[in-house]
């Protein structure tokens, strides 16, 4: 679990494909990894992965082909920067929102302008998470916990600070680039919640209906 609060920026080393898959090594810069150990989980550009070796100025970890296919992972280049964030302890401080490192879709680009002193950046999400993006809920891009200003069907606004766009890859984002997303685990869990013993239902499953939030009390005659 992580908060999506970035903790460092680091940089793509090697990618070496691996029985279909594909082993990733990591240089972390600034993150400290003395109280990293094997198996310890690291968010990597919003997905969490798994730590299996530690050269010393990083980690290697094994990328499935699950992720290749659902994230932007596969389409880094050696020398490319990527977001980090450790794993949540007891101790640590809640400073974004609860994120899994569990990409629910690939996003794309579509305008940055200034804004004062900020950035907004608006952003296209696939159309299936589109009801999952709420006005002020929060949303992960690349790891980063993020507050919606704006929706507009499956577009999206983003108010990027000074802060955030030195101390992520917010930076070198242009029209088109994709970004990995992951929506509030609350909305996910709360729609399979609301279909109830419909959502074994691979046809009922597939999204809500106006009937199905009529019949659990959230449309009114």
């Amino acid at each position: 679990m992580f908060t999506g609060i970035i903790q460092a920026v680091g940089t793509v080393a090697a990618m070496q494909p691996s029985g279909g898959d594909l082993r990733l090594r990591i240089r972390t810069g600034k993150l400290s990894l003395d109280d990293v150990g094997l198996g310890d989980s690291i968010c990597t550009n919003g997905v969490c992965l798994t730590v299996i070796e530690l050269p010393g100025d990083g980690f290697w970890a094994d990328v499935s082909v699950e992720t290749l296919n659902f994230t932007t992972l596969g389409k880094l280049q050696p020398g490319a920067r990527v977001n980090l964030e450790k794993a949540l302890t007891p101790a640590s401080r809640l400073g974004g929102h609860i994120v899994s490192g569990h990409v629910d879709g690939v996003g794309q680009v579509v305008s940055l302008t200034e804004d004062a002193r900020s950035t907004r950046v608006e952003l296209r999400a696939p159309e299936a998470l589109a009801k999952d993006i709420a006005h002020k809920g929060s949303i992960c891009v690349d790891g980063t916990s993020l507050t919606v200003n704006a929706v507009n069907g499956a577009r999206f606004e983003l108010n990027i600070i000074p802060q955030t766009m030195a101390e992520t890859i917010f930076g070198e984002y242009h029209p088109d680039t994709t970004v990995n997303l992951e929506v509030d685990v609350i909305a996910r869990y709360l729609e399979r919640l609301v279909l109830g013993d419909a959502a074994a239902d691979p046809e009922a499953a597939s999204g809500l209906s106006l009937e199905t939030l009529a019949d659990n009390g959230f449309l009114r005659g």
